[in-house]
């Protein structure tokens, strides 16, 4: 037992100085390479997509830039494992992001500036930091010569910050048998460090995530001169069931992720979380002090009405109004958003899926959740892993489509008042090079645990 400990230490002891370097130069460098995806096809991934195969490459890591549209790349490798009958974990990560205003930030957000100890720009949380902690990783495998036990699938990502579909909807359509074996699957959103109190590390992975639900709404009535009295009014119509939309309170409705998850925050603070307590789920959270921020955005249905689109001139009543709703669906509970958009947009407004994607929900009792948790206990033996739902959702559900069971598994340790979830997407989004070396670290235990018996 004890050379069976020891082989196990020196096997999880892979991160070099030179892999810690690199997962900083990498996140610097992606960052400066501007993939900023505007929606509608507006995107170029390519550039970035080159970096990545070509940081591949030069670790003798065979890797293939697959473009689903003029310049929206996508990157595919496989890792050979040791073990030919243990199933493939898949490892994604998305090489797009959110538009950026340079005015509104303190650095330029494609600068990648390394100011103080943290790395700047867009895509620092979101998520070219996970891609980078990859490529470190596997790069260090390479020098190494380390092989995993069960094969590793890379997939480098386009369009995520759309609707995927030149991305992973792409590559589950088009080159499924690229996946061949992927049972699981990691990527971003989760495993991060949130501080509940000075004395609480919480880590939060993610096993499961809210369906994506975009709506589109048309009212139709009459059109008309603006003085006259109009009671088939489209623009009245919309806004009277966007009203409804907006006011309304979603009925609770626990998955098994979000029971786990209020469960463990409970026994965190000390709080019963039997049975009665569940029933009354919003008084339970108010007993979980900042932690209920991981939950409660996913113990109910949501809607939120986004975009409104009518009319031509002020003086005109139009014929037809338009609006938009973010609408997020908890999984077992979608014939119930359906039913109650029927109900809240009435008779006089249609309403459509402008984009739908399932929900998705992980075990947590499974081999490799239990590695995930280890990994990260590993390196802070203050951590405190939960499960949590994610309230949005991530290209997990299309790999879902082939049915690789997703979690969010991107680890980053964070200092206390640092905002990891108001950075996605947000002004001056940063990364500490702290928090990305121990990304590598517990990435490095995770990648070379799995595929063996827990804890081995």
């Amino acid at each position: 037992m004890a050379e069976r400990t020891a082989e196990r230490d020196v096997r999880h002891d892979a991160v070099d100085a030179r892999a810690l370097d690199e997962v900083v130069t990498f996140t610097s460098d992606l960052i400066r390479i501007d993939t900023t995806n505007r929606g509608g096809g507006d995107g170029n991934e390519r550039p970035a997509a080159e970096y990545v195969a070509q940081q591949l490459s030069d670790a003798g890591i065979e890797a293939q830039i697959v473009e689903s549209g003029p310049g929206r790349a996508n990157v595919l490798a496989r890792i050979a494992g040791s073990d030919p009958a243990a199933d493939a974990l898949l490892v994604h990560g998305h090489l797009d992001v959110v538009p950026a205003e340079a005015a509104d930030w303190t650095v330029h957000p494609f600068s990648g500036e390394i100011r103080d100890g943290v790395v700047w720009g867009r895509g620092a949380i979101d998520m070219k930091n996970m891609d980078a902690m990859v490529l470190a990783t596997v790069r260090a495998w390479a020098r190494t010569g380390h092989r995993p036990t069960r094969d590793i699938v890379l997939a480098f990502t386009a369009d995520e910050e759309d609707s995927a579909s030149y991305g992973s909807g792409f590559l589950t359509e088009k080159h499924a048998d690229f996946f061949e074996g992927c049972t699981e699957g990691i990527s971003e959103s989760g495993a991060f460090t949130f501080h509940a109190n000075d004395d609480l590390r919480i880590y939060p992975v993610a096993a499961g995530e809210r369906g994506t639900a975009w709506l589109k709404l048309t009212a139709h009535g009459k059109a008309g001169h603006g003085s006259k009295v109009n009671r088939d009014n489209a623009v009245s119509r919309l806004a009277a069931a966007i009203a409804r939309i907006g006011e309304y309170d979603w009925p609770v409705r626990l998955t098994a992720t979000v029971t786990a998850a209020l469960t463990e925050l409970a026994a965190l603070y000390g709080v019963p979380a039997d049975q009665a307590a569940l029933d009354d789920v919003d008084t339970l959270l108010e007993r979980l002090g900042a932690a209920a921020d991981l939950v409660r955005p996913t113990v109910r249905n949501s809607a939120n009405p986004t975009m409104l689109q009518a009319g031509y001139k002020v003086n005109v009543i139009p014929g037809s109004a338009t609006a938009y709703v973010d609408g997020r669906m908890l999984p077992g509970a979608e014939d119930e958003f359906a039913a109650t958009m029927d109900r809240l947009t009435g008779p006089d407004v249609d309403w459509e899926f402008h984009h739908r994607e399932i929900p998705l929900q992980a075990p947590v009792d499974s081999p490799t959740y239990a590695a995930m948790r280890e990994s990260l206990e590993h390196f802070d033996p203050q951590a405190h892993v939960v499960p949590y739902c994610m309230s949005g959702g991530t290209d997990a559900k299309q790999f879902s489509r082939l049915g690789i069971t997703g979690y969010g598994f991107s680890p980053l340790r964070l200092p206390p008042g640092f905002d990891y979830q108001a950075l996605f997407h947000g002004v001056d989004e940063r990364v500490p090079v702290d928090a990305l070396h121990f990304g590598v670290h517990v990435l490095d235990r995770f990648l070379r645990a799995t595929g063996t018996e827990a804890g081995a």
